[in-house]
């Protein structure tokens, strides 16, 4: 993927936001993570103004309802113009399906590229304990993330958000062209806040993700674009080692 760190503005305002990418002399360098919070805050008006910085969207508003409903969503977000959109892969096959026919019919009626769908499988915050004793899953976490991967694949996504402790297997057992992008990076004088299954930029790189998702170790360092640039050099290091092995 181009542009493959991408940074969580996970503020709860658009001029926290702005002020966050004015930091950055190049701001259409970047990609950027727009969750809930700021969504909820600024709408459609916040993804206009941050796309008028030139950076790329990836709009993280995890849609998870019946079909219909996740339909009518995505026809919504494929008008916005964003590069990736999330839907929720616990949904089931024929909701991930109607999420990417509601994208692709809003795309194209503003005559826009069909942004990429990524199904998030189980979150960075949930722990092997409360897969099994609050969602009362009986597969252990690789084996969860694996089936939802494979649903995802077969509804039409074109890839999944996953943490780096299931990026191997995915990698080993889905074939073809499918995304991995992976949240819960931290480099490892980083805190780690409510992240349970985290890795380094490089060891993300190495098992296989094609993208990674950073949010409060960049936003609340007191110095961001260094912090950007620490990150950012982890994993091309890791793709530097790569092509000498």
């Amino acid at each position: 993927m181009d542009k493959p760190i991408m940074i969580a503005l996970d503020f709860p305002d658009l001029a926290q936001s702005l002020a966050f990418l004015d930091q950055f002399e190049q701001p259409e360098q970047l990609t950027v993570k727009i969750g809930m919070a700021l969504f909820y805050a600024a709408g459609p008006k916040g993804i206009q103004a941050i796309q008028a910085r030139g950076c790329r969207i990836f709009l993280d508003l995890k849609l998870f309802d019946i079909p219909n409903t996740v339909a009518e969503g995505m026809t919504s977000i494929g008008r916005l113009g964003v590069d990736y959109v999330t839907v929720h892969s616990l949904g089931g096959l024929a909701m991930l399906k109607a999420a990417k026919e509601g994208l692709a019919r809003g795309s194209q009626a503003a005559g826009l590229p069909r942004p990429k769908l990524l199904a998030v499988t189980e979150l960075t915050s949930i722990s092997e304990l409360s897969l099994r004793e609050e969602q009362h899953c009986a597969l252990p976490m690789s084996e969860q993330v694996l089936a939802l991967a494979r649903t995802a694949q077969q509804s039409g996504c074109d890839g999944v958000i996953c943490s780096p402790l299931e990026l191997a297997l995915l990698k080993q057992k889905i074939k073809g062209p499918f995304l991995y992008v992976v949240p819960g990076i931290r480099l490892a004088d980083a805190q780690v806040d409510d992240q349970v299954r985290i890795a380094s930029p490089g060891q993300a790189r190495t098992e296989g993700a094609s993208a990674i998702v950073v949010g409060r170790p960049i936003t609340k360092a007191a110095d961001p674009r260094a912090a950007y640039q620490r990150y950012r050099s982890d994993w091309l290091l890791e793709a530097e080692s790569a092509g000498q092995s």
